[in-house]
């Protein structure tokens, strides 16, 4: 029997580490949503502002619901929550970055 609660235990202890990972990409993915500017997301045609922080908002708190139950609430919703992170932050984040920069002095090898 004691071999089942270490094995327990252990797995319990994955899947926190786990949902505490999930968590900061998911509000690392809200907290850059809300440095950039809305006419950024529209010029780099990737929907709008408000979209996507009601989309990173919501997987946030899927986030944290999900570390408050231990972690082990990685359901669809958890998932779901992770993957519209990711996306903003793989495709969104790095379209509306260089949308930012282009108003910035610019040289031949970066802003100066």
């Amino acid at each position: 029997m004691d071999g089942k609660i270490l094995i327990s235990n252990i797995q319990n202890g994955i899947w926190f580490i786990l949902g505490l990972v999930a968590f900061a990409l998911e509000l690392w993915a809200l907290v850059d949503c809300l440095r950039h500017k809305p006419s950024s997301f529209e010029a780099a045609s990737k929907r709008t502002k408000t979209f996507w922080l009601a989309l990173t908002g919501i997987a946030a708190v899927i986030g944290g619901l999900s570390l408050l139950g231990g972690g082990s609430g990685f359901g669809f919703f958890g998932i779901a929550a992770v993957t519209a992170a990711c996306v903003y932050l793989a495709d969104v984040r790095p379209a509306v970055k260089e949308i930012g920069n282009s108003g910035r002095n610019q040289g031949p090898y970066g802003p100066w």
